[in-house]
């Protein structure tokens, strides 16, 4: 990654903190997307002592002029954007319509729907739109968007984010055919159970599941996203374009 200018979006915790302190490491600049900014500060600050360049930018994902504006500030300050990393994302989780007694209970609110789309969906859209002119006047480029598993296979419970990590493997494969031509390879990674704050926050029983339901016996670390997003973020991916990478311990198998 020596000399190249990546953006992490959602950098600042989780998967995208393991994955710029990845990219420092192997030389990239790194531009820390996050809403955040004390986490964010901290991290560019730990990145940049270490000896690697790194630069927080407060970013809601979601808002389109935002990262237009901090796409336009990354480019004054190095010149380039080589990586896009879209991994920001959320969980509002809630059964389409819930039954109790037989009596609907509760049902997925719109802003619960709206909110999870418009940052997992829209937020990729967004910073795809944003950065692919540059490449495309570059001729090379990567971008990688964070999908899931259950966009491939469902999951209960999660209507609004599996329509959005379904739609984001969508999006990959038609931009992976409209930006090929210019150099640019568009890949998606979908993660299985990765133990992160998202994940701790849900019951002891569940995570149990989980775990018993992943073949290889363990929760995923965020360090194994970050290397899947690395490598096909690297020349030796160059071949690679339009892909779904699932990095989940066999847990589709398993269930």
């Amino acid at each position: 990654m020596n000399g190249r200018v990546a953006i992490i979006t959602g950098g600042a915790n989780g998967i995208g903190r393991a994955t710029a302190q990845a990219f420092a490491r192997a030389g990239a600049a790194v531009a820390i997307w996050d809403r955040h900014q004390e986490a964010g500060t901290v991290l560019a600050e730990t990145i940049t002592a270490a000896g690697g360049q790194a630069l927080f930018q407060r970013v809601d994902v979601a808002d389109a002029a935002a990262v237009d504006a901090a796409v336009a500030a990354l480019l004054e300050r190095w010149g380039r954007i080589d990586v896009l990393i879209n991994n920001a994302g959320i969980i509002r989780d809630a059964q389409l319509v819930k039954v109790k007694d037989g009596q609907i209970v509760a049902r997925l609110s719109d802003a619960d729907f709206d909110t999870v789309i418009a940052v997992n969906l829209k937020g990729v859209f967004t910073c795809a739109r944003a950065v692919a002119p540059q490449m495309i006047a570059r001729r090379w480029g990567r971008i990688i968007n964070a999908a899931s598993v259950v966009g491939l296979y469902g999951n209960f419970g999660q209507t609004n984010y599996v329509a959005a990590k379904a739609g984001v493997i969508g999006m990959t494969r038609v931009w992976a055919r409209e930006l090929g031509r210019y150099g640019i390879t568009v890949n998606a990674v979908a993660p299985g159970f990765i133990a992160t704050d998202m994940t701790q926050s849900m019951p002891p029983k569940v995570l149990e599941a989980m775990i018993a339901r992943t073949p290889v016996g363990r929760a995923g670390q965020p360090e194994d996203v970050a290397a899947a997003y690395l490598f096909l973020a690297s020349e030796q991916a160059g071949f690679i374009n339009g892909a779904v990478l699932s990095v989940d311990g066999g847990l589709v198998i398993g269930t």
